[in-house]
C-alpha cells in the first residue's frame, strides 16, 4: 500500500503539505520529506503550516534554519491540486482548514475513521517521520545520501517518542538505527527543547500526582506541554521506592498523550501502555519505558462510566495489578490435569542457523514485533520464524527433533519483517531473505490448553523477561521437557496443532 500511494499523486503539477497548527519536530520532518520526494519528480511543491501561531520555540527555529526546511506561515491556501495533511488530519482542533480541491491523509494518531484511498494511517507507529520514511524506502528515494533529510527524521522520532524511550514498533527502531543523521546536530537540538515555563509544568503535574500504596503505581496529570514534559515527569516518579509503575498523560492533539514507567519484572511498561489505552488508542515501547495515544472522541463515545482519564487510568492500572497469573518456568512444576495432548501439524516455517549470519560468540539483537531479544550467537542457536512472522529461538538439540529440513522456502505474511543485528558492526540482516525451510516431524508432542486467565510466563531460555498469554491463547508445555512452559497465541495454535 505505501509504494503506490505515494506514486500514484504524481500526475499532480501542484502539491502542497500541511503541517498541524503550532508543527512539532515530527510533523515538519514528514513535512519536508514529502516536500522533497514531490519536488524531486519536478512537481511543484509547497510545505505549510497555519493556525493563530508563528513557530517560535528555539529548537524547531533551529531545525528549520539548519536543515533548510522550507516551510511557510500561511493564513491562506497557496494554489495547488492537491493537498496533503501530514502528522494531522481535517475534523481534529489542531489544523486549520482549507478548502482544497482534494486533500489526502498520512497520520499516525489513533482515528474513528477508516483508511481509505486517500488516508494512510499507522497509529502503531510512534511517528509521522517513520511511515513516511517507510515510504520512502519503498519508493527507493535515496535517503542515505541526504543528511539534512536523515537529521530531520531522526529527530522527529526522538521527539514524538520520548528520546527514542516510547517506541510502538520494530520499524520506528529501524528507523532510528539505520539513519545518518549530524550528530553534533542532534546534540544541539536536543539541547535547546526545553523552556522554564515548561519545568514549572513539571512542578505543578509532580504536586498533583495520585498514588495507591497498595498497588503502588502513580498517575500524574500535566498541562499542554512538549511530548518530553511527560518523560521527565514520568522518569521522576519512577524513581520514587514505593512506585512500581506510573503514567503521566496530557490532553494533546485531538486525545490524550501518555508517558508509561515500570521498574519491577513483572510489569512490562510497553504491554502496560497497550492495557491502558485498549480500544480506545494505541501504545507500546520498551520494558521499561512506554507511551500511548488515547483518542479524546473515542474515549468519551465509548467509555461511559469514568468523568476524567485520572480515574479511568487508576481502575486499568488497578485491573492489571490484580488480573494475572505469574509462572517461573525453570522452578515450576506444571500440573497438566486438564491439560490436552497435541502435535504440530506439517506446516512449513523458516529457520536461520545464527553462526551461518554472524560468527560465534557475537552478541545479536533480534528484532520482532514483539519486541527486541539479545542472545549470544553460538553453534547450536537457531531462529524459527513462523507462519506470521513470529521469532523465537531454539537450540540444535530441539531443533534436530522438532523439524524435518526441506527444499522449499516457506511462504511467510506478516506485517514486520523480522530482522537481527549484530551489534558489534551495527550490521541488519533480513531473517526473511536468509531463512530455510523447514516442517515439522509430528514426533514432538504438547500438552495444552486453552488460557480462561492471562498468565505471564517466564521462560526457561529467558528467565528475565515474561512472555504474555491472553484469554484465548494456549499455555504450552514439551511432553519431553516439562520446565520447557510457554505461550501461543491462539489464533496461531489453531491454524499449526492438532489434538493427539
Amino acid at each position: 500500500m505505501s509504494r503506490t500511494f505515494l506514486s500514484k499523486y504524481e500526475s499532480y503539477s501542484k502539491i502542497c503539505i500541511q503541517c498541524h497548527d503550532n508543527p512539532d519536530a515530527d510533523a515538519l520532518a514528514s513535512g519536508y520529506a514529502l516536500f522533497k520526494y514531490y519536488s524531486s519528480k519536478g512537481i511543484e511543491t509547497s510545505l505549510i503550516y497555519g493556525g493563530p501561531n508563528r513557530i517560535t520555540k528555539p529548537n524547531l527555529k533551529m531545525m528549520c534554519e539548519k536543515l533548510e526546511i522550507p516551510v511557510e506561515y500561511a493564513a491562506t491556501l497557496p494554489e495547488c491540486d492537491l493537498l496533503i495533511t501530514v502528522d494531522c488530519r481535517y475534523g481534529e482542533s489542531n489544523v486549520t482548514h482549507f478548502d482544497a480541491k482534494k486533500v489526502a491523509v498520512i497520520d499516525h494518531h489513533e482515528s474513528d475513521r477508516d483508511p481509505d484511498d486517500d488516508c494512510y494511517i499507522r497509529s502503531n507507529l510512534a511517528s509521522c517521520s517513520t511511515i513516511v520514511w517507510d515510504m520512502l524506502v519503498q519508493e527507493g528515494y535515496d535517503i542515505e545520501e541526504d543528511s539534512q533529510l536523515s537529521t530531520a527524521l531522526y529527530y522527529g522520532l526522538y521527539t514524538d517518542s520520548n528520546a527514542f524511550e516510547e517506541l510502538f514498533h520494530p520499524m520506528d527502531r529501524d528507523m532510528r538505527d539505520m539513519l545518518k543523521k549530524d550528530e553534533e546536530l542532534i546534540f544541539r537540538l536536543i539541547n535547546t527543547n526545553l523552556s522554564i515555563e515548561e519545568l514549572g509544568v513539571a512542578s505543578r503535574a509532580l504536586n498533583s500526582q495520585v498514588f495507591s500504596d497498595i498497588y503502588r503505581y502513580s498517575v500524574i496529570e500535566a498541562e499542554a506541554c512538549d511530548p518530553n514534559i511527560l518523560g521527565i515527569i514520568s522518569d521522576f516518579v519512577i524513581q520514587v521506592d514505593e512506585v512500581d509503575m506510573c503514567v503521566a498523560y496530557n490532553r494533546n492533539q485531538g486525545g490524550y498523550k501518555l508517558s508509561v514507567r515500570a521498574c519491577v519484572p513483572v510489569v512490562k511498561a510497553n504491554e502496560l501502555a497497550k492495557f491502558m489505552c485498549e480500544g480506545i488508542g494505541g501504545g507500546g515501547g520498551h520494558i521499561n519505558k512506554a507511551g500511548g495515544f488515547i483518542s479524546a472522541d473515542c474515549f468519551k463515545n465509548h467509555i461511559k462510566d469514568y468523568d476524567n482519564l485520572t480515574d479511568y487510568l487508576r481502575n486499568r492500572l488497578y485491573m492489571y495489578s490484580t488480573m494475572f497469573d505469574i509462572i517461573y518456568a525453570k522452578d515450576y512444576d506444571i500440573d497438566i490435569t486438564g491439560m490436552e495432548k497435541f502435535v504440530k501439524l506439517p506446516v512449513k516455517v523458516g529457520y536461520v542457523k545464527a553462526s551461518d549470519v554472524v560468527k560465534e560468540g557475537t552478541p545479536i539483537l533480534i528484532r520482532t514485533l514483539e519486541g527486541d531479544v539479545n542472545q549470544i550467537v553460538s553453534d547450536d542457536l537457531y531462529l524459527m520464524i513462523g507462519i506470521d512472522g513470529e521469532v523465537y529461538p531454539i537450540r540444535e538439540e530441539k531443533f534436530r527433533s522438532s523439524y524435518e529440513l526441506i527444499d522449499e522456502k516457506p511462504e511467510i505474511e506478516a506485517d514486520y519483517k523480522p530482522v537481527i543485528r549484530d551489534n558489534v558492526y551495527g550490521e541488519f540482516y533480513q531473517l526473511k531473505d536468509l531463512m530455510k525451510g523447514c516442517v515439522t516431524t509430528g514426533e514432538v508432542s504438547i500438552f495444552a490448553r486453552k488460557l480462561e486467565k492471562p498468565v505471564k510466563v517466564f521462560t526457561s531460555w529467558d528467565p528475565d523477561k515474561y512472555y504474555l498469554g491472553n484469554v484465548g491463547d494456549y499455555l504450552a508445555v514439551r511432553e519431553d521437557d516439562m520446565h520447557d512452559i510457554y505461550v501461543i497465541k491462539g489464533d496461531i495454535f489453531d491454524r499449526t496443532y492438532d489434538r493427539v
